[in-house]
């Protein structure tokens, strides 16, 4: 049997792994999954539910059907069926994403959906945190994307709100600057690339160049026609 065309495209927060991972997957044919969408969800059902025990979570996202549907070229989240991508990205799941999803018990449960899902597709550009170093150790193509805390704070801030007022901008490089910190020394799946990751720096890249040079390594490793 092939086995499945798996791209995994890791790095911190806001550093615009989404944005090129969804590109990349359009031009490779691939279905694209943010992993975060399925971390958030679990963490908007442990809100809602007002749980906090690992066990009690993953049993109500079980009974709650948390899956990763395909729409269009998209695997997105969804609950019973139902998209529920726009409730999940409210402040108060952003504000606990993090510590719900340092739980071992949450990531095994997520992981196991991301393998099923990517192995029903027949291949993804997945991307998240630890997709090259825990989910999909074997995928063809590993990225590891990066950029500095300021650029990752102004590209949020303008995806946002358009102008970047400097104390704001300030403020938020510093709470990306804290995720990175409490990311990369949690215990279990820890940020951080993968020793065979292609570590790309974005902080004077457009997205267009970052698409650009995945699409370029994807050929390389025989993941793409062109």
């Amino acid at each position: 049997m092939t086995p499945p065309k798996i791209v995994a495209i890791d790095g911190p927060a806001a550093s615009g792994k989404s944005s090129t991972a969804s590109r990349v997957a359009m031009a490779l044919g691939l279905a694209h999954i943010d992993s975060g969408s399925l971390y958030r969800a679990v963490t908007w059902i442990a809100i809602e539910s007002q749980l906090d025990l690992p066990a009690a979570i993953v049993a109500a996202a079980r009974a709650r059907r948390i899956t990763l549907d395909r729409v269009g070229a998209e695997l997105l989240v969804h609950a019973g069926g139902k998209p529920i991508d726009e409730v999940i990205r409210g402040a108060d799941v952003t504000a606990h994403v993090s510590a719900v999803s340092a739980m071992p018990l949450v990531r095994n449960w997520v992981n196991d959906v991301l393998r099923g899902a990517v192995a029903k597709s027949g291949g993804a550009v997945v991307d998240g945190r630890d997709i090259g170093t825990v989910v999909f150790p074997g995928a063809r193509l590993k990225v590891f994307l990066t950029a500095s805390p300021a650029t990752r704070a102004k590209r949020r801030l303008q995806q946002r709100e358009g102008e970047v007022d400097s104390e704001v901008l300030a403020s938020e490089a510093s709470l990306l600057e804290e995720r990175d910190r409490r990311d990369s020394s949690r215990a279990v799946a820890p940020l951080r690339p993968s020793a065979d990751a292609v570590v790309l720096d974005t902080t004077t890249m457009t997205l267009a160049e970052q698409v650009a040079q995945i699409l370029a390594l994807a050929r390389e490793r025989g993941l793409s026609e062109g």
